[in-house]
């Protein structure tokens, strides 16, 4: 299963990388986020993560070409898109740089809106929909992700917590690649308890 731990955006947590069985690390480039990264971790410090784990950048209805010199400035290995980017805009990204497309699910979310994504897109993940984007602390109903049929694989976010160990467990859908948690392991916004995070992991792998 794979694990990606978001919103990161202070220094202790790249200090203590080598604790944790991580696969992903996601940076949120949105101004509006509690977790914005730009003014609280340099360049300079994300890029020195090590390579076995792929560095994140999360981005809500940002120009292409902002998206693309903030990767590079930060050696991304993948965007993550979580606003309301059209397929144009995804598949043109996608040409420079491997795309998670996030999906806000609530229970009037149409899974068929996915399709139009299928091969341009290398994760999908399906968050809580909400006013705000991301970060809300709040679950949707994962019963609803029976109905997904895609090909792409994708992760599961929203609202997961350190008592969900045995939730996550027991899904057993054949494209579930993995998991994103963010708010439900912080002390406060962008600041994670390194402890239940790796307490956590051994629940679950």
């Amino acid at each position: 299963m794979l694990i990606k731990v978001c919103g990161i955006a202070n220094s202790e947590f790249l200090h203590r990388i080598d604790e944790m069985h991580i696969d992903f690390m996601g940076f949120i480039f949105y101004p509006k986020s509690k977790r914005y990264v730009e003014s609280k971790l340099m360049a300079e410090q994300i890029q020195t993560i090590p390579k076995s784990i792929k560095k994140i950048g999360v981005f809500v209805n940002e120009d292409i070409k902002n998206v693309l010199q903030t990767t590079k400035r930060y050696a991304l290995d993948f965007v993550q898109l979580h606003g309301n980017e059209d397929v144009s805009f995804v598949k043109n990204l996608s040409g420079e740089i491997p795309v998670i497309k996030a999906f806000r699910v609530d229970e009037n979310f149409d899974f068929d809106e996915t399709r139009l994504f299928e091969n341009i897109c290398t994760y999908f993940l399906f968050d809580t929909k909400d006013k705000l984007y991301g970060g809300t602390g709040k679950k949707f109903d994962w019963q609803l992700l029976k109905k997904y049929k895609g090909k792409t694989l994708f992760l599961l976010s929203g609202g997961i917590s350190p008592d969900d160990a045995s939730r996550i467990n027991q899904i057993s859908h054949p494209k579930f690649a993995g998991i994103d948690i963010n708010s439900g392991f912080e002390t406060e916004p962008g600041i994670k308890n390194i402890d239940q995070i790796k307490n956590f992991i051994n629940q679950i792998t």
